[in-house]
């Protein structure tokens, strides 16, 4: 599983980054979609709100991705029109490892991704992060994670020494477009522009949406 994992976090072709901050959670991701060494998207949106409150970012196959964001929406709205409640972020972070989990275990229709991040705000205004690793497991994102994307090492680097505990979401905001830049510079899977999320007590808000365009100068 290790190797499997190693060999998949080159491959995912994906920046993405979820920042815990005191007012809510901060997503971003860049644009670029690749298949092998061939672009096939550069306008491609990776970040996906689930309903009102909670927001998902994928990293992997684009089919895989979508799928699985259809099948978790509509549980999550099965689930609360039986028991009448909000599912919290928990449970929703919980169904969707369960989900990719069951993919390698078992043989099914549903393929496998790479990784995800999953944000949300509870009903108590109370936001959280979780990121779900290839293998299936989850765990609770207390200060940020970038998940297995390509662009993770770049990304990582640069939060282990600009993060700050309590930053607000506006601070986050611009920490997010930072680390989706920092990336692009040297990831060559990864590019082509910017989406940020924020989700905190008014909801899932689209917040950034940026191309990133190449100028070319003479010397």
């Amino acid at each position: 599983m290790n190797e499997e994992i190693s060999q998949k976090i080159l491959k995912s072709s994906t920046s993405l980054v979820g920042l815990v901050c005191k007012d809510g959670v901060v997503l971003a991701a860049d644009r670029r979609v690749t298949s092998g060494n061939l672009l096939m998207s550069k306008d491609y949106i990776k970040i996906m709100p689930v309903n009102e409150y909670i927001a998902v970012c994928y990293t992997g196959g684009v089919a895989d991705a979508q799928l699985v964001h259809k099948i978790l929406a509509a549980e999550l709205r099965l689930k609360e029109l039986k028991t009448k409640s909000k599912s919290t972020i928990k449970e929703a972070a919980h169904l969707l490892a369960m989900m990719i989990y069951r993919n390698i275990r078992t043989p099914t229709m549903l393929m496998h991704i790479v990784g995800t991040l999953i944000a949300g705000i509870n009903e108590d205004d109370k936001a959280e992060l979780y990121t779900i690793e290839p293998a299936g497991g989850v765990y609770k994102v207390e200060d940020y994670d970038a998940n297995f994307s390509s662009g993770m090492p770049y990304i990582l680097g640069l939060l282990e020494r600009t993060y700050k505990k309590d930053i607000s979401v506006k601070e986050g905001v611009e920490l997010a477009k930072e680390c989706i830049k920092s990336s692009t510079q040297r990831d060559i899977g990864s590019g082509n522009g910017i989406d940020v999320f924020t989700i905190t007590k008014d909801g899932v808000k689209h917040v950034v949406s940026e191309e990133i365009i190449a100028e070319y100068k003479q010397h």
